[in-house]
C-alpha cells in the first residue's frame, strides 16, 4: 500500500485540541469537522489538504484528550498520512480504527513544507522525492494495514463477517 503527496510540516505536542478545536465538537458530519481540521495551530490546513497531504510531526502528536474527531476531521480534510516521531497511544488507535495511515518516524529535519514523500505503509520505506532522501520508519502490523486498506475497524469487520 503506496501513499504519495506534499508535506506539511508541525512540530511537538500536537495536541487533539489544535487538530480540532473542542467548539466544533458539536458537528457531526465529517466533512464540517474537517473545514476546521488543525484550525488550532494552522488555520490554513483545510485549504493546504484540498489534494491532499501528508503530515509530518514530531514526538507526541495527538496527546490530549481521546476525541476520536480529531483523526476524523484529518481524514476528511484530505490527509493521507500523518507521520510523527512519536503518537499518543490512544489517537494512534483512534486512526487506525477509522482507517487513517500513520507511521513513526523522525523525519521533521529530513523535509521541508511541499517536498512530495512517498510512504510504503507495508514496508515502511518513505521517499522524499524531491530531495531524493530514504528513511525507514517503523512499519505497520499486519492487522493494522488490513483496517486501513479496509476503510477502518467497522468496515474490516463487517467484511470479516460476509456483511459487505
Amino acid at each position: 500500500m503506496r501513499i504519495e503527496g506534499k508535506v506539511v510540516v508541525y512540530g511537538d505536542n500536537i495536541d487533539t485540541d489544535v487538530i480540532i478545536p473542542g467548539r466544533y465538537l458539536v458537528l457531526q458530519e465529517p466533512s464540517e469537522l474537517a473545514k476546521h481540521a488543525m484550525e488550532g495551530v494552522d488555520p490554513s490546513f483545510p485549504q493546504k489538504a484540498k489534494e491532499g497531504v501528508i503530515i509530518v510531526a514530531g514526538r507526541n502528536f495527538g496527546c490530549g484528550s481521546s476525541r476520536e474527531e480529531a483523526p476524523v476531521a484529518l481524514k476528511h480534510a484530505n490527509t493521507k498520512c500523518v507521520i510523527a516521531e512519536s503518537f499518543a497511544r490512544i489517537f494512534y488507535r483512534n486512526a487506525i480504527n477509522i482507517g487513517l495511515p500513520i507511521l513513526e518516524a523522525s523525519l521533521r529535519d529530513k523535509v521541508s513544507e511541499g517536498d512530495i514523500l512517498s510512504v510504503d505503509l507495508v514496508s515502511g520505506v518513505i521517499e522524499n522525492k524531491t530531495r531524493g532522501i530514504r528513511v525507514q520508519a517503523k512499519p505497520l502490523p499486519t492487522l493494522a494495514i488490513e483496517i486501513i486498506s479496509a476503510g477502518g475497524l467497522t468496515r474490516y469487520v463487517r467484511k470479516k463477517l460476509g456483511l459487505e
